[in-house]
């Protein structure tokens, strides 16, 4: 038996926890700073070796950690890392943990107090590109594992414990959704755990149940074969340009419900115990507009400002354009014109179907004497934890002991890869993240809360064993 864990035998779980994290928090950070002086830019060539050396760094560590199995997965583009450590327990459930080694652009010029691949801590936060978003919450795993065997007294997991950990992420994932088929069966397991996101605050701790699903369309719209003349022609024949500002105008009604002809199809409904607990959260409208650079709330009749963005469809229109742009004015009537457009998805509706409404009702709001063509990229599914999942309640146990304070729920409006998991592995996906909006993921002065990323490592301390005791498989 390891010193460390003679040292925990007489303490209590929470107690043996907290000191075994105190003990290495020191060499713990001293890693994530080599880790993240790596800059793994995935979105700029250049930088394809360090996001590479990113990986097998990682894959390194993991072993290092423990991990008997710590692998390099080849993709198309950037290289993931998959590590997997069993559990000698037959009954125990298997988890796989979701994040990305891949971070954002990032140079002293473009507003940041210190260089951004070389980490500094500054009043209790660590700034660095990559230092909240991912890899703070990807590492935090590492510490928290070491933290559960030492306090616990095991020599494995109390679940079988997987990781996938990306290298595309902040380029769009565009090989993710093959690398999880092709590796579907090494990666089977009964619930995903998404360390990619945040807490509603560093006062709030929260979990989030669910994201919202993308797809995304342009279409262009052709009429007269050149730009003519709006005086010898102009209310004589129709105008690209005008039949996309009215297919923009009628793509909402008054109540601003989207109104293609079953959009809503599906729609899983807020019950009233989720409008409760999204309305028990510290929400002020006038600083969410603040942080916006908005100036009024708006949206669909019926629903508060989070509902609308976290548990309700919505199309928005990203883009319109057609006929002349420059300065002075050129009376035509122009050739063409476009939109694009985007719609958010949430759970029970279908990317499929979603693309064949909007195709017929584009149909039918282009007039005679107008082509129009309709392009759609890759969708990316909704998903939806129920509140009373097994794996979701320990996940909100394990980060109220670790908080020691009540756990709230969130929604994510965005969208994300954790849908391809849930549908190609058919496993819930939760979400554990303890980085908070301050952080300032994608821009300068990315940081992370010391002390919230501590608290990261301990509630994943406490989760394995929680969902071994409380989720088991019959032998």
């Amino acid at each position: 038996m390891r010193a460390d864990r003679l040292v925990t035998m007489s303490q209590t779980p929470d107690s043996a926890v907290r000191t075994y994290i105190e003990q290495h928090s020191s060499a713990f950070l001293g890693d994530l700073a080599e880790w993240l002086r790596i800059p793994s830019v995935s979105a700029q060539p250049d930088h394809a070796p360090d996001v590479r050396r990113s990986a097998d760094w990682l894959a390194a560590k993991l072993r290092e950690t423990g991990f008997p199995t710590a692998e390099i997965w080849e993709t198309a583009g950037a290289p993931a890392v998959f590590a997997e450590w069993p559990s000698d327990d037959p009954g125990a459930p298997t988890v796989l943990v979701y994040g990305h080694h891949d971070v954002q652009p990032a140079a002293r010029e473009d507003g940041w107090d210190s260089e951004p691949f070389e980490p500094a801590v500054r009043e209790g936060r660590l700034y660095a590109r990559g230092a909240a978003d991912d890899k703070g919450q990807v590492f935090f795993h590492t510490l928290g594992v070491r933290a559960h065997l030492a306090a616990t007294g095991r020599t494995t997991p109390a679940v079988g414990l997987k990781l996938l950990i990306e290298g595309e992420e902040e380029s769009g994932s565009p090989h993710f959704r093959a690398l999880v088929e092709e590796h579907a069966e090494r990666l089977a397991a009964d619930a995903v755990i998404v360390s990619d996101t945040g807490m509603w605050s560093e006062d709030t701790p929260t979990v989030c149940t669910g994201m919202r699903g993308l797809a995304e369309c342009e279409i262009h719209f052709f009429g007269p074969d050149q730009d003519i003349h709006s005086g010898s022609f102009g209310g004589a024949v129709p105008n690209p340009a005008t039949a996309a500002a009215r297919l923009v105008a009628a793509l909402h009604d008054e109540h601003a419900r989207v109104a293609v002809p079953g959009f809503y199809d599906g729609v899983v409904e807020l019950t009233d115990r989720e409008r409760e607990l999204f309305a028990e959260l510290p929400f002020d409208e006038q600083e969410w507009l603040s942080t916006a650079k908005s100036y009024a709330a708006r949206g669909e009749a019926g629903h508060t400002t989070l509902e609308r963005i976290w548990a309700r469809p919505t199309a928005e229109v990203n883009g319109i354009g057609g006929g002349y742009q420059g300065p002075g004015s050129k009376t035509i009537i122009p050739s063409s014109a476009m939109v694009k457009l985007s719609f958010r998805m949430v759970a029970g509706q279908d990317p499929a179907h979603i693309e064949k409404v909007v195709r017929d009702w584009a149909a039918t709001q282009v007039p005679a004497g107008i082509r129009h063509e309709i392009t759609f990229g890759a969708a990316t599914r909704p998903c939806l934890t129920p509140l009373d999942h097994p794996a979701l309640q320990s996940v909100v146990r394990a980060m109220g002991c670790a908080f020691g304070k009540p756990v709230r729920f969130t929604r994510e409006g965005g969208s994300g890869p954790a849908a391809d998991l849930q549908e190609v592995l058919d496993a819930p996906v939760l979400f554990l993240g303890i980085s908070v909006p301050s952080d300032g993921w994608h821009a300068p002065n990315e940081k992370v809360e010391l002390d919230l990323l501590l608290k990261g490592v301990e509630t994943t301390a406490y989760l394995w064993d929680d969902l071994a005791r409380t989720w088991r498989h019959e032998p």
